[in-house]
């Protein structure tokens, strides 16, 4: 428990920020894991749509601050080559 009256408050501005950006976290990781889901079931049509929604969600995310823009950044950047890389094997010629 914190004694001074600063921690105190720390505290409970902490307890606030987290209870706000709580759904917004959750919207995130919903959203990443719908992409990653449809990635791995190869539904290249379903799964570009679901992560340009994953990217929406994280830019959301990084813009109010719930994630660093770096590692909204970051996880975008890695869904993009995956889905990159997913098209490329459907779309390779077969022998």
């Amino acid at each position: 428990m914190a004694h001074t009256k600063s921690a105190q408050k720390a505290t409970r501005v902490h307890a606030k920020k987290t209870e706000r950006n709580k759904p917004v976290r959750s919207s995130v990781r919903t959203a990443v894991t719908k992409a990653k889901n449809l990635l791995d079931q190869k539904d290249m049509d379903a799964a570009k749509v679901a992560v340009g929604e994953a990217s929406a969600a994280l830019d959301r995310a990084a813009k109010k601050g719930v994630i660093h823009p770096n590692n909204a950044a970051r996880r975008k950047s890695r869904m993009a080559k995956q889905l990159n890389a997913a098209q490329k094997t459907k779309d390779a010629p077969k022998k």
